[in-house]
C-alpha cells in the first residue's frame, strides 16, 4: 500500500468525510530537504467533514495528525486544508 492510499484510509475511517483529496506532491519538491527518490515525501490534503465542525484550526490539525498516527513520521511535509 502506498503512503498516499494509507493516508486516505486513515482520514476515511476516521471523519467519513464527504470530500477527500490526497495528493503526493513531492516530485515539485525535487532538489530540496526532505525529498526522497520516488515521492512519498510531500503531501497536500483537503478534506471536509462534519467531525471538524466547532474544532479550531489548531483542533482540526491535531485531530488529522492523531488519525494518521505512525504515518506522520514517515513523510517530510504535510499541507493540510481543513473545513467541514
Amino acid at each position: 500500500m502506498t503512503v498516499t492510499d494509507e493516508i486516505q484510509t486513515c482520514l476515511q475511517a476516521a471523519f467519513d468525510p464527504r470530500e477527500l483529496e490526497v495528493v503526493d506532491d513531492s516530485e515539485s519538491h525535487r532538489g530540496h530537504a526532505g525529498f526522497q527518490e520516488g515521492g512519498e515525501s510531500h503531501f497536500n490534503v483537503r478534506i471536509r467533514a462534519r467531525a471538524f465542525e466547532g474544532q479550531s484550526r489548531v483542533a482540526r490539525h491535531r485531530a488529522v495528525h492523531k488519525a494518521l498516527g505512525d504515518i506522520v513520521p514517515r513523510i517530510h511535509a504535510l499541507a493540510l486544508d481543513i473545513d467541514v
